[in-house]
This record gives C-alpha cells, structure tokens and sequence, in this order.
C-alpha cells in the first residue's frame, strides 16, 4: 500500500495532475476525464484487471451471462492481484436479474471461530487482534458466494467458469504496472512469512512486465472447479487449512467451516434526486453512502459547483455524520439491533443536516439516535449480458495480503476481517464466537424508475462509501458520464469515528486530488479543516444502462484496469 500511495503522488505531477486538473486537451464535453467511456450492446464487464476483463467478456461471448462472466473475472482477478483478492477472502454482490426485475444482494462474508474469545486474546497479553497472523482469520466467504451466485443465477458449471483462471495461474500472466508497484513495496514483508513463498519467485517480487504463475492456485481452482464449494468447506482445502491453524497457533476447527453459509439479503435503499440508490445492509458500511446522500440531497451541489470548497466542506461534514453511525450501529445483524430504517429515513436525514455548520468544520462528531424515528483493499467488478442480467460484485483479503498466511501451499492468503472486531463489550463489533466482523466492502447498484441505471463500485477501505457518493454527484448533479465521474478528481477523508468506537476530538484530515487548487484549499482551512497529504483515493469500475440497450462502461485510470464490451 505505501507504493501505491508513492505511485499516485508520483503520477501526481504528470499522469495524475493531468486528468485530475483538466490537463488532458481531448475534444469531449467534460476536459477532466482521461479517456472515453467504452459502449455495447450485447454484454459488458469492467474490472481492474485488462485479463480479467477479457475473461469474464469471452464467457458473455460463448453464451454464458453476467453471473458466470463475473465469476470468472473475479478468478482471474485472484491471480493478477493476490494482494487485493481470492478464495481466502470474502464477497458481497448486488444482482439485477432480468427475469423477475429484481434487485438481490448476497452478503457471502466469513465468521469468526467458534473457539474464539475476548477472553483468550486478553489472557495473551492482546488489547486488540493482531492484523496480520492466524489470530485475525475468519472464515473466507468468496467460494461460498460464488456457488450461492452461480447456483441460482449463473448458466455454466464452475468448472468452466474457472477454466480461464485455471489456464493463466499455469501459463502465467505479465504483471500490469500498478500491481507491480505494491507488490514491490511489500517484497520486505512478505519475505518475512515463509508461507508466501509463492509470491516471491526466485526470491523477490516479479517486476512489471514479468511473468507471474502460481501453479498452487490453479491445483486449489481445479479442487472446487471438481467439487464445488464441498471441497473448499468440507473436503481437502477445509482439511488443509484447519491442519495450518493448528501448526501456526489459529483457531480455526472443521466444523468453523462446515458451518458456514452465505445469506441472500434485501438491498436497502435512499432516493436521491429520483434515483433509487442501493446498498447491502450491515454488517457491510454500505448504509454510510446512503446516509451521506440522504444528507446531501437537501442541498444544491451543482449551484455550488463541485470544485468548490462550499461543495467539499458540505462533503465532508455529512461523511462525519455517517461515519459516527457506522461505528455506533453497523455490525453482525445476528448480534445486534440495527436501526436500518430509522438511519435511512427522510426526518432522520434532516435532523442530521441540521447538525452542520455551513460556517465552521466539525471537531466532536457523535452519533445520532435513529431509534427515535420509530423506525477498507479489495478489486470490485461489474457485468452485465444482453438478456439484461447484470452484477455488481466487490470481494477482498481485507488488508493487503490479508494474514500474510498461505495455508499448506494453496496458493492464496487468508484474510484478515477478523482484526475489524472490537475487545469493548459496549460496541456491537464487540468479539464473539461464530460472529461476522464489521465490512468494508460494499458493491451499489441505481435504479431510476424501477429500471437498471448503474451499478458500480469504488474499491478501497474507508474510501468506498465517499467515493460512492462522489461518483453519483459527479454523475447526477454534474451531469458527467461513467468515464467523466470516475476520473474526477476526488475528495478524502480520514481520521473521525472509528468502526470500534464512538465520537473522536479533533475534525481528521481532508486530503484532495490535484484537481482542487490553492484557494478551495485555503478556504478549506479557514473552515477549521485540517489538510492532509495524498492517500489513496479509491479504484472504480462501473457499467451505466443507457437508452436503446446500450451499455456505457468505465475503468478509471487510478488502477490498471479496463472496461470492454461487445
């Protein structure tokens, strides 16, 4: 990760500056963007990875739908990006299916073992689960939601949906240049944990333009490709992962993984504008952008203008307000109350709104009580087919490389979600046995009169929910297309309401792309707020449905992907 941020303050003063400040002279309406958006008819997959993209778009060519052309591009995606992604992680997914005009979502996330505890990590010497390690696995959920997705939606056998992964993990794949970067910068670490080996071919990071296989990966893709998600739960790789945990001091049991289900779930939703906006419940941090944009729809940001610190001040405050919610009420639905309708209704968002000052930037943030209405890396990916099916689909390791833990030579990482639970029995993340951790990762999809508009997505931690709602600004107050709202410069902030904790002294920091020059900055401060330098700023995919059946898609130039149609 702290290549990454490197390469994107590099980028800053040539590619970076130019698209985020409007120094690309192309002949379009909207001089920020880097590119055009990429139109279809037939089908339509966008990801982070050019390979994965062509993987999942020659499934739609062969016949197979959206469902099996995103499987397959999240397998690639598996092996390009280890360190994002894979079958040790877990997977949330919106579904538009064509044939009932239904939106469903599927929270495939994993839970903690059963033979967990505060107790146990407190008697160690623990005040909060290590981040890297066996201690912080829970279960992964990603080949579970894939059999949950392919079961009820998809058209082919996983077999053949794994084929194309299969393939590369043994052939190899040459290393795009921004993975190249984060690999690189984590050479250090991932030498420091004999278990990823496999990550470090002839004993250091494959540079850019290399070559990569992992022939570990493509053995443990033809296991479930032969047995489905049996094999991954209950059959060798469940056995080979248990045996790991128990040499390497984990917690993890068979029945941890015999037990584990996905749960098919109502997207929740706000109405911004006369777009119907979609989300997945907690215990994902979805309902944060909903919050954020019922906030923000009392406002006119286009009389404001986007560039404009009145618009990023405004930004920022309702993102403090959320985000004092999040960590106050977002947690396993099956430990805890979650006021859902209270959050998301209008008087709730109102009384929200009147908590900002227009005039000075917040420095105490509490959460707000919604019961009186009576009512973090990671590759996203979106597809849709021309039968009118699509998927929204974002699935992670949590942090880069997740545990840093391969077990028994399968040839991916174990995440790390289970670092997210707090030790304080007062939070709703609070540890428990068999219990999901709070999520980062959310997938949106947008509906404008009960019809497909968008679905999409913007990678990356804290970032999801703000880049969110910046891309739908961008788009439905700023008029801008797919392309146009994902190249954009982009707004951040950090440093106020942690998902474990309650209100946090002092405003964060607000850091901003280069596309926001020296006054807004200035303005900025002379609200209170605290400026911050770089960060990352999130990697979006997203397939807009235009009139006639077209698709428009867009891959921003902040990641190494592509959006391709046919």
């Amino acid at each position: 990760m702290a290549v990454r941020l490197l390469l994107i303050l590099v980028l800053g003063g040539s590619t970076m500056a130019a698209f985020a400040s409007g120094g690309y002279d192309r002949e379009t309406n909207y001089p920020h963007s880097s590119r055009s958006a990429v139109l279809a008819s037939r089908g339509m997959v966008a990801t982070s990875q050019p390979l994965a993209t062509q993987a999942g778009l020659e499934v739609l060519r062969q016949g197979g739908n959206a469902i099996d052309a995103a499987i397959a591009a999240n397998a690639v995606l598996g092996l390009v990006e280890p360190m994002n992604c894979g079958v040790g992680g877990d997977l949330f997914a919106i579904v538009w299916e064509a044939k009932t005009r239904r939106l469903h979502g599927l929270n495939a996330s994993g839970r903690s073992p059963y033979a967990t505890s505060v107790e146990y990590f407190k008697s160690r010497g623990l005040e909060r689960i290590p981040g890297k390690g066996p201690l912080c696995w829970s279960v992964p959920g990603c080949v579970d939601g894939w059999a949950c997705l392919r079961e009820r939606f998809g058209t082919w056998s996983l077999a053949r949906v794994l084929a194309p992964a299969i393939a590369y993990c043994e052939q190899g794949v040459p290393l795009p240049e921004i993975v190249a970067a984060d690999w690189a910068g984590d050479e250090a670490e991932l030498a420091q944990h004999p278990s990823c080996a496999v990550y470090l071919p002839g004993g250091r990071a494959p540079r850019w333009g290399e070559v990569f296989r992992n022939p570990q990966l493509a053995a443990t893709y033809r296991m479930i490709a032969r047995g489905g998600r049996a094999a991954f739960y209950r059959g060798e790789i469940a056995r080979r992962m248990v045996r790991c945990s128990q040499q390497v001091g984990g917690l993890f049991s068979l029945r941890d993984f015999r037990d584990h289900s996905s749960t098919w779930v109502e997207p929740v939703s706000v109405n911004y504008r006369g777009y119907e906006v979609y989300e997945l419940p907690p215990n994902g941090q979805g309902m944060a952008a909903l919050e954020m944009l019922a906030i923000l729809r009392g406002y006119d940001l286009k009389a404001l203008g986007r560039e404009s610190a009145q618009f990023v001040h405004l930004l920022v405050e309702a993102k403090k307000l959320a985000w004092a919610d999040r960590a106050r009420y977002y947690a396993d639905p099956d430990f805890a109350r979650i006021p859902i309708r209270g959050l998301l209704s209008d008087s709730y968002a109102a009384r929200q709104r009147a908590r900002i000052s227009l005039e000075k930037a917040a420095a105490v943030v509490e959460p707000g009580d919604p019961w009186a209405e009576g009512l973090d890396d990671t590759v996203y990916l979106c597809a849709a087919d021309g039968e009118g099916n699509a998927i929204s689909l974002i699935q992670s390791n949590a942090g880069g490389w997740g545990s840093y833990q391969v077990p028994d030579h399968l040839g991916f990482v174990i995440q790390n979600r289970g670092a997210a639970f707090s030790f304080d029995p007062a939070r709703p993340t609070c540890l428990r046995p068999h219990m999901r951790p709070f999520h980062t990762i959310i997938p949106a999809f947008v509906l404008k009169e009960g019809q497909p508009w968008f679905c999409f997505g913007v990678m990356g931690g804290a970032m999801q929910p703000q880049g969110h709602v910046q891309v739908l600004i961008n788009m439905i107050d700023f008029g801008m297309d797919p392309q146009q709202a994902g190249d954009a410069a982009r707004v951040r902030h950090d440093g106020i309401s942690d998902p474990a904790g309650g209100a946090t002294e002092g405003t964060g920091k607000v850091s901003l792309e280069s596309g926001y020059g020296t006054q807004v900055r200035e303005q900025l401060q002379a609200l209170g707020h605290v400026l911050g330098a770089g960060g990352f700023f999130g990697g979006y995919q997203g397939i807009q449905f235009g009139p006639g059946g077209v698709l428009i898609g867009a891959s921003e130039v902040r990641k190494d992907g592509c959006a391709a149609g046919f």
